[in-house]
């Protein structure tokens, strides 16, 4: 089979490479293997591969945390053997998923709709399912509340505009770029500021003078700490991400005062914490909220797995309108 492989970790257009002719991994029980259809260079493959991310590869390592296939063997288990033939949405953070064939544990692949194209079926666990937890479980944001969110520009901040909508609570959004302001006014975002045009903070207290109750922020350093200044009392911050590989600061005085809470989330920490029938519901909401268009994600290009050079470096340019995909194999 091929394979994307990097021997050392850095700067991903220079240490990827396709590897050809390589055995297909072997499933041990409960385990799956999955001729893999398509994966999305998402951002946190792009800080794996450089070594930044919260998991430390086991080189020489292969990328890609999720993405669609057909299940093709099962090792053992009754899970494994129910999954045999069926396409998957794919979590991995074992074999990695940018290659024709990879193995993962049988727990860790979801049926997807027959109706879901490959492209929405490979995004179907990591932003939809980031955004619906963040927002309706962990958070709980009610009809009416205020949520301040950072990165508001990206597939995932455009998603959680979208659940705004859906369910009624009201979206402040950062972006830098002001081309992007009117794109997400007409997606339903209630206000989009611009970081040039003044500190975040004073920016949202001239909306919501006593701050908002809820925030979350994938970026950190300044921006994430803007972010958690512009949280009122009892406010609560999810960081989910380390775009600025910055650390946040919060003064003291304002985490005792307001009584505020800043939190880390990562979906597969989250996930793994979860009942079965809760990660159920989760994607079957999931499942429904794509088909209505809530959770889709939108593309700026797809190239075949030999491209991944050419893939990783699209994946990193500013509006590049969308996400960038692999494509691996067909059905």
């Amino acid at each position: 089979m091929k394979r994307v492989v990097f021997d050392r970790c850095g700067p991903p257009p220079e240490v990827l490479r396709v590897e050809d002719d390589v055995p297909a991994p072997q499933p041990r029980r409960g385990e799956v293997m999955v001729r893999m259809l398509a994966s999305p260079v998402n951002p946190s493959d792009l800080m794996y591969i450089a070594g930044k991310y919260g998991l430390t590869p086991s080189l020489p390592a292969t990328p890609g945390f999720e993405g669609v296939g057909i299940v093709e063997a099962s090792g053992g288990g009754l899970l494994g053997w129910l999954r045999q033939g069926q396409r998957v949405a794919v979590l991995n953070d074992r074999y990695g998923n940018w290659a024709e064939y990879t193995v993962t544990k049988a727990r860790q692949v979801f049926p997807v709709p027959d109706e879901l194209s490959d492209e929405q079926a490979a995004t179907f666990f990591v932003n939809p399912a980031t955004a619906l937890a963040m927002t309706q479980e962990v958070l709980k944001i009610p009809r009416g509340a205020w949520l301040l969110q950072s990165a508001a520009g990206g597939e995932l901040g455009k998603m959680v505009i979208r659940l705004g909508s859906k369910f009624a609570f009201r979206t402040i959004n950062v972006v830098r770029r002001r081309d992007q302001v009117e794109e997400l006014k007409k997606l339903g975002a209630d206000h989009v500021i611009v970081e040039a045009d003044g500190p975040i903070a004073e920016q949202v207290q001239r909306i919501v003078p006593e701050g908002v109750r809820y925030a979350l922020d994938p970026v950190g350093g300044a921006v994430g700490s803007q972010v958690v200044a512009s949280l009122g009392p009892r406010g609560r911050c999810l960081v989910y991400g380390s775009l600025s590989d910055q650390p946040i600061t919060v003064h003291p005085r304002q985490m005792i005062g307001h009584d505020l809470r800043v939190e880390g989330f990562w979906l597969a920490t989250w996930a793994k914490q979860q009942g079965v029938m809760t990660m159920l519901r989760l994607l079957r909401r999931v499942a429904s909220l794509l088909r209505e268009g809530v959770l889709q994600s939108h593309f700026a290009a797809v190239y075949p797995l030999e491209c991944v050079r050419q893939a990783v470096a699209h994946a990193v340019q500013p509006a590049k309108g969308g996400k960038v995909l692999l494509k691996i194999g067909d059905r």
